[in-house]
């Protein structure tokens, strides 16, 4: 037999442990090339496709990532299976096979896995990468389609980088082969393994460091982002590592206090061994519980995002198209028949429009309570009347506003703006028709009710009475006038919105707002793109944690098989060694799941926070997803290893 058959023999032999490995090398290779394939493709090298350039960096991002977690994956792969492999190593040691000829067969198991999973994974991608184009090109709404090609250049980095470094880390982690004495080797699968233990303060740290990461994510804002961000990463990071490597042994001993849980019937055996699988797994479910967590925040993250960014675009943009003239009769910026004129004929409807009469404000200044200045710095504002906010805030689902003569309520244009403090009790200087103005504040609104542009940004409320008496006082020309259009399906009314701003002259494009359908466009798409490609990355992520547990629980097979074989002899039922299976695989493939989940929650309540908007049911949605996946990797696998385990217990 050469060093070549017998490599495919223990590949064979070991089919069932090396196929979760085969299967995410094969997902790596095979995301990788999409991405390759599409950014060596002819169109996007000549220019062909306009947009691409939107996608190309994030590609070559994701390139480098993909990488980076093979490297990883493959290292810790590798090093696992010799790990695994000790006895055998030793019994071929002892038949004469030397350290030299040991190494040669291992790599050659390596270069044959590398060479059918970058074989599998580049025939799927080329299936595949016409439909991946199709996407693209939807999502870039690109009037050229990506025809299907296979170019070479692709095709040969991803083969010659993913054999590259199979072939570096199986070489790198090979020199560990045949170190060991043949009686060490022999007897390592017989040493007993010593009780798991932990340390009550590294237990105690866990817990702290997960509270005080919790409490600074529950505490984030725009504000303090900069500043928590970090630490906030380092302490949950930190405090998941000791809940796996000393708490979760912690909690499993004070099972094992409880006399009546754990004598009541197989749970002595089950809470037994779980307790060395999760010390002996704790690194790997630390793994596990990160890459679930980045995953899941990743994808909830960008999926609400593009959920609550049209919201976030309407409270910032009140009005498909809004602009300020200074004057009453003046049409400066636009003429309002003209606006209506265009929109007709581009065969919109107006679904709202307003006219809203103003006056300049000028250095405004918020007087708090005890003497002291907000922190707002002094600026110009239009000054407008109680009813006229409360038809708009109607309209936009706000809260209207009931003033005294004297009072009035100071509005700021965005909801981010909100720190939590009430401007009640304040006082608003203002200087209005060149003569100085103070008005009792009654509190802050937030979010604008027209479009905020020029003096039309910051608003200041004032009730019927006094915002009439300054009316009086201003000449015509020099009151401010508001204008607002609302375009019925204004998603999808660019055409209009785009010959209006040609109505607009250049220097008065300050006084107009007209980018909300724009930018609502190229947002959506941006964020399509991100979400289309991540969630690629995303997938490879959950396969290859999967992967991780999946190896772990095969890797202590020929164990677990011995113990339960001892167990059946002395009366064990399958039926009872089925729920232990059941128990303990469950416990392995969901902690880890729960805990990233977890640390996802928290991350989504921040970035709701930051966001001023709820995130939760598209955060919630993709955590379901996750779940019911990852709900199927432990119904196959667990089906899987049962199997094996009864297998291996019926003589």
């Amino acid at each position: 037999m050469t060093f070549r058959s017998l490599a495919l023999s223990n590949i064979k032999g070991n089919l069932r442990t090396y196929s979760a490995f085969f299967l995410s090398s094969v997902f790596s290779v095979l995301i990788f090339y999409l991405y390759a394939a599409f950014l060596f493709h002819p169109d996007i090298v000549n220019g062909n496709i306009a947009a691409a350039g939107k996608v190309t960096t994030m590609m070559q991002v994701c390139e480098y990532l993909i990488v980076i977690f093979s490297f990883f994956f493959v290292l810790y792969s590798n090093s696992a299976f010799l790990k695994t492999r000790t006895k055998e190593f030793g019994l071929l040691t002892l038949f004469g096979t030397t350290r030299g000829q040991l190494r040669i067969m291992v790599l050659y198991e390596s270069a044959a896995l590398a060479v059918v999973s970058i074989a599998a994974g580049i025939g799927l991608g080329m299936l595949l990468s016409k439909l991946f184009f199709m996407g693209l090109g939807v999502l870039l709404n690109s009037d050229v389609s990506i025809l299907f090609a296979v170019p070479m250049k692709a095709v040969w980095l991803t083969a010659g980088g993913f054999f590259l470094l199979f072939m570096l880390i199986s070489s790198a982690t090979v020199l560990r082969v045949g170190r060991k004495q043949i009686i060490d080797l022999l007897q390592e699968a017989r040493k007993p393994k010593q009780p798991p233990t932990f340390s009550p303060l590294l237990s105690l740290l866990a817990c702290v460091c997960l509270a005080a990461g919790y409490t600074m994510a529950l505490k984030m804002t725009m504000m303090n982002f900069t500043l928590f961000a970090l630490p906030v990463i380092g302490l949950v990071t930190l405090g998941s590592y000791f809940l796996f490597t000393q708490l979760s042994v912690a909690l499993i001993r004070l099972l094992q206090r409880s006399t009546r849980f754990f004598y009541n019937r197989t749970n002595l055996i089950t809470v037994s061994q779980l307790a060395f699988k999760m010390k002996d797994n704790a690194r790997i479910l630390f793994a596990v519980s990160i890459m679930s967590a980045v995953m899941v925040t990743a994808v909830g993250s960008v999926y609400s995002i593009q959920k609550v960014s049209r919201d976030q675009l309407l409270e910032h943009v009140p009005y498909t198209v809004g602009f300020l003239e200074r004057g009453l009769n003046t049409h400066e910026v636009a003429d309002p028949q003209e606006v209506r004129s265009v929109i007709a004929a581009s065969g919109e409807m107006l679904e709202a429009e307003a006219r809203v009469v103003g006056i300049a404000a000028a250095k405004v200044r918020i007087q708090q309570t005890k003497g002291k200045t907000a922190n707002f710095p002094e600026r110009s504002a239009m000054a407008i009347s109680q009813t006229d906010y409360n038809a708009q805030a109607q309209r936009l689902g706000k809260k209207p506003v009931k003033l005294e003569d004297g009072h009035a309520v100071y509005v700021l244009p965005y909801k981010e703006m909100n720190t939590g403090g009430s401007g009640k009790g304040g006082v608003i200087e203002a200087v209005i028709n060149g003569s100085p103005v103070k008005l009792s504040l009654d509190d802050y609104a937030y979010g604008a009710v027209l479009s905020p542009v020029a003096e039309a940004t910051y608003l200041i409320v004032a009730s019927d009475k006094q915002f009439m008496e300054w009316d009086r006082q201003t000449p015509a020309e020099r009151k401010l006038v508001a204008y607002g259009y609302e375009i019925r399906g204004w998603e999808q009314a660019l055409p209009a919105v785009q010959k209006i701003e040609q109505l607009i002259p250049a220097d008065k494009k300050a006084q107009a707002q007209t980018y909300r359908v724009s930018s609502y466009i190229e947002t959506q798409q941006s964020i399509s793109l991100a979400l289309f490609i991540g969630m690629f990355i995303s997938l490879l992520f959950f396969i290859a944690a999967g992967s991780m547990i999946y190896f772990k629980l095969f890797t202590e097979l020929q164990e677990d098989r011995a113990q339960f074989k001892a167990l059946a002899r002395i009366g064990m039922t399958a039926g009872e060694i089925r729920r232990i299976v059941a128990t303990q695989v469950g416990m392995v493939f969901f902690v880890p799941c729960l805990v990233g989940i977890g640390h996802s929650l928290f991350a989504l309540k921040a970035l709701g926070d930051l966001l001023a908007a709820p995130v939760w049911m598209y955060g919630l949605l993709v955590i379901g997803i996750y779940v019911v996946m990852q709900t199927v990797y432990f119904l196959f696998s667990c089906s899987t290893y049962i199997h094996s385990i009864r297998r291996g217990t019926a003589g």
